[in-house]
């Protein structure tokens, strides 16, 4: 019995192991199940909190957010960076009056071997003028050649070595239509444009031939600028045909000038219209205009100088510049009621070299004697924009001092004159007048200079903020 019992013994213990074995098993895959269910659970109430958190974020940065200074500096000058508009260049231009060669000129600048000279008369300004980026004057008179006689008033004729002096002291481009373009006929007319071209300088206002440009357009420190001249025509005949200086041109000379008829502005005004829409095709991205116009020796402009000067404005003219009165006009800044352009307007910039004065002419207060340098500065930005930011002026006076026993005419440049007169080459009696046209012309320009300068000061503070 007890080898039986014993195995019944050890068939008991046999069959209890596999049922121990799987309630293990059971305990093990209930407390896997248990961690996995917990960790869904813990899964799930983190994404759930992560979304409440997310939500409310959103909602915080959509409601409004306390202002302080220095959030509020920070939104300025994002904006500020965003809309910022610097300036780039700038190209500084230089304008000057009637150079008019009257016969005590030729005679100063006669040398020994009859040649001419007029280096002199430009001695004392050619640091003023190259103190500019460019510079430019009015050619009162033609350039006809050597086999017609030279002559002053009232049919002017001057010896190409003027050209030479006027480039020597900086000149860059030189004016030709005025009422004395048409001195010497077609053949001067046609000679001019071609002798200026020759020495290396432009010019504008006439052109030797029709298919020349009526205009001029130079880079200028990375600035295109558009230069445009006009001048006014005489009383025309009969038939209609224009007239300079009481001379009729000829069908073909008509083609070689730019002029206008006072009794015509509509047709001037599209002459100019036409013709800036060329200078822009053309990439300038500013226009000089300079008018030859107005009455002889008088101070101020007539009724036609300012419709013509506003209706300039109206087509987006930069700066308005004239010549032929012979004294210094005003500046005024006009301002277009229709495109909001605003254009200075010196309406003369009297003369520049002459033999106009006070004892020989009837206005007997010295102003023919009196001239200017004006100088014109553009400048670019950085989103492509040109604009007029700065007006200055040098007065000037024509003197006639003893060189060698010989009368020349000289420009003296008076910015200093109040201080000192050294280096000028003037006389007690001289100074006198010198400081007196300076008076003169700072009482016809500081008023319309400053005005535009603190004009364009606001202006650009404005864009600046």
């Amino acid at each position: 019995m007890p080898p039986n019992r014993q195995a019944n013994n050890v068939n008991f213990n046999y069959n209890k192991a596999p049922k121990n074995n799987s309630k293990r098993k059971n305990l093990k895959l209930f407390r896997f199940v248990s961690l996995v269910v917990l960790v869904l659970c813990v899964t799930a109430s983190t994404v759930a909190l992560l979304i409440i958190r997310n939500n409310e974020k959103k909602a915080e940065d959509k409601s409004p957010k306390p202002v302080t200074s220095q959030t509020q500096k920070n939104d300025e000058d994002k904006v500020k960076g965003e809309a910022e508009v610097t300036a780039v260049t700038t190209a500084k231009v230089l304008s000057t009056g009637d150079v008019l060669i009257h016969e005590p000129l030729l005679k100063g600048a006669l040398t020994q071997d009859n040649a001419y000279n007029f280096s002199q008369s430009f001695s004392f300004i050619d640091k003023k003028i190259k103190e500019a980026d460019f510079a430019v004057c009015n050619l009162e008179s033609t350039l006809g050649g050597a086999d017609k006689k030279y002559a002053g008033s009232p049919l002017f004729n001057s010896p190409d070595s003027l050209i030479d002096a006027l480039k020597g002291a900086g000149f860059g481009m030189i004016l030709t239509a005025n009422n004395h373009a048409y001195d010497t006929g077609i053949d001067g007319l046609v000679r001019t444009p071609q002798v200026i071209a020759q020495k290396g300088v432009l010019s504008t206002g006439t052109r030797a031939k029709v298919t020349d440009k009526p205009y001029a357009v130079r880079e200028i420190n990375g600035i295109k600028i558009g230069f445009l001249n006009y001048t006014y025509e005489t009383q025309p005949d009969s038939v209609g045909k224009k007239s300079l200086n009481g001379n009729f041109l000829s069908d073909e000379a008509s083609d070689l000038v730019n002029t206008f008829n006072y009794d015509k502005l509509d047709e001037f005004y599209a002459s100019v219209e036409e013709k800036i829409g060329s200078i822009k095709n053309d990439g300038a991205q500013a226009i000089m205009l300079y008018i030859h116009w107005g009455t002889e020796y008088q101070k101020s402009p007539n009724d036609f100088q300012k419709e013509i000067a506003k209706k300039m404005c109206d087509l987006g003219i930069n700066i308005l510049i004239g010549s032929h009165p012979h004294v210094i006009q005003p500046l005024e800044i006009i301002k277009s009621e229709t495109t909001g352009n605003v254009m200075p307007c010196l309406y003369s910039m009297g003369n520049a070299l002459s033999n106009q004065r006070k004892a020989l002419m009837g206005l007997k207060t010295g102003h023919t004697e009196d001239g200017v340098l004006l100088y014109t500065t553009f400048t670019k930005y950085s989103n492509g924009e040109v604009k007029i930011t700065n007006l200055d002026y040098v007065p000037t006076w024509v003197n006639i001092a003893t060189v060698e026993s010989k009368k020349i005419h000289q420009i003296i440049p008076l910015d200093n004159i109040i201080y000192t007169t050294q280096g000028l080459g003037l006389t007690t009696q001289t100074q006198s007048s010198a400081r007196a046209s300076y008076k003169r012309t700072k009482e016809t320009l500081d008023s319309g200079i400053q005005q535009f300068n603190s004009l364009t000061q606001v202006t650009q503070q404005q864009n600046e903020n």
